[in-house]
């Protein structure tokens, strides 16, 4: 499986299932080591597996794929102002060099684009990820969805 190269490619109408099913997977399968069931829920619900919902946001923030052969293996999401949104990894492939691969496509695009500070909101799990990236705590927060409270953190990079 690592000898097989990971690409980086744009957003195609198609992928929104598969991207659906990775947020969904990952949230279930990975993030469940550091949030509760209840917490997990309210982060992805079923309604969340629905392709059909996310293809308008992602026609609009057109995430970068990353694929292995036909097989898609994560998703992020880049926005102009320098804002990663959704960040995620097929749970069978965390800690394949999937995330690191999306990473160095955002900062490519970010240096593209004369854009010197890059901010997410990164969950518990997520964290180390994102510091191994040069990325430093901003706040760690509480956020309310839905009536539960989930922590994550505002992290940047600044070059």
């Amino acid at each position: 499986m690592k000898s097989q190269k990971i690409e980086i490619r744009v957003y195609k109408p198609n992928d929104a299932q598969d991207l659906a099913s990775i947020f969904y997977n990952t949230i279930h399968k990975i993030n469940i080591q550091h949030y509760t069931q209840e917490q997990v829920d309210v982060w992805a619900p079923e309604l969340s597996l629905e392709g059909e919902r996310w293809k308008k946001k992602f026609e609009r923030t057109k995430p970068f794929v990353a694929t292995v052969g036909d097989q898609i293996v994560g998703f992020a999401e880049f926005e102009d102002d320098g804002h990663i949104d959704c960040f995620y990894c097929h749970h069978d492939w965390i800690g394949k060099g999937v995330g690191k691969a999306l990473m160095n496509a955002i900062v490519k695009k970010a240096n593209e684009k004369g854009i010197r500070r890059i901010f997410a909101e990164v969950s518990i799990t997520a964290k180390p990820f994102f510091e191994k990236q040069g990325f430093r705590i901003v706040l760690e927060q509480k956020v309310i969805k839905n009536g539960v409270a989930l922590t994550n953190y505002k992290m940047e990079k600044v070059s």
